[in-house]
């Protein structure tokens, strides 16, 4: 870090004082700049630029392991430690901000239906659990009502809707483009939480009429509905927190773009062994 910081300052400063001023020798500091770049450093120099795209290109949201895992994906074979060491000297940094906001309502509405997952949030297929959830994001013109579902064994947002108000319409329409994508089995179980969006009449004759099996969390424990829960915890740590939306337009626009463009097709998940929910998807299917 001495001999750096007289190269950098040579040119403003004699070599002597500086030398004098840092404790160390000429001689050592002549043989340290005119030594030639070692192999390890040329590759480390060539590797930087490579971990700063892959930071940026994953949002700011990646540790140390899933930017290695990136790195080699990419088809450049390195070591977790070596990708480690450069992202703390780049001080390429996790840009999260935790948030949470607790939102209580009060309805008068049919008995839940019964916890079936009992935060066992493990399946062995496609199709066979969705889990659903919806939040809300500031905006300067009001609030937007974000409504996904997502497959519970790929983690793949299948559904989502925005609206400006948090009615039944929001959570059917979020419903409806999972059902479009997907081929709904017989006993597929739909899992959300007691909100009036999920317990009212009309989504739960919607989802007796598509043969799905309604399971719902106990009142006021986000543990139950963990995965959902992680989808939004995502969303707004890695997009919504660090924006400030003028319209809902502007703000549906950005979430699609994060839902279809970013976490169905580029975010790796650890859950996943590492992979995108698209590309483990794709593994299953060709297998």
């Amino acid at each position: 870090m001495r001999y750096a910081f007289i190269r950098t300052h040579e040119r403003m400063h004699r070599v002597a004082r500086l030398c004098t001023a840092l404790a160390v020798s000429r001689s050592g500091y002549y043989a340290w700049r005119d030594r030639p770049v070692s192999a390890r450093t040329a590759e480390d120099h060539r590797l930087l630029p490579v971990l700063r795209h892959l930071h940026q290109q994953a949002r700011e949201e990646y540790g140390a392991i899933k930017l290695w895992r990136a790195v080699n994906d990419s088809g450049i074979r390195c070591g977790r430690h070596r990708v480690a060491r450069l992202r703390k000297l780049a001080g390429l940094e996790v840009r999260r901000v935790r948030r949470f906001r607790v939102s209580v309502e009060h309805h008068q509405l049919p008995p839940p239906a019964p916890n079936l997952l009992q935060q066992c949030f493990v399946t062995t297929t496609l199709n066979r659990v969705w889990v659903g959830d919806f939040t809300y994001v500031p905006t300067r013109a009001g609030w937007l009502y974000v409504a996904v579902l997502l497959d519970l064994y790929s983690r793949r947002v299948i559904g989502w809707a925005m609206r400006a108000k948090p009615d039944q319409h929001l959570t059917l329409e979020a419903l409806a483009m999972a059902v479009r994508q997907r081929r709904v089995q017989p006993g597929l179980i739909h899992h959300s939480d007691q909100g009036a969006q999920y317990s009212c009449l009309a989504y739960q004759r919607q989802l007796t009429t598509l043969g799905m099996t309604p399971s719902m969390s106990r009142k006021g424990n986000c543990y139950d509905n963990a995965v959902a829960e992680s989808f939004f915890s995502t969303l707004k740590n890695e997009l919504v927190h660090h924006q400030t939306y003028q319209t809902r337009d502007e703000a549906s626009r950005e979430i699609f773009a994060f839902i279809e463009g970013f976490y169905n097709r580029q975010r790796l998940h650890q859950s996943l062994r590492y992979l995108t929910p698209l590309a483990f998807e794709q593994r299953i299917s060709d297998s």
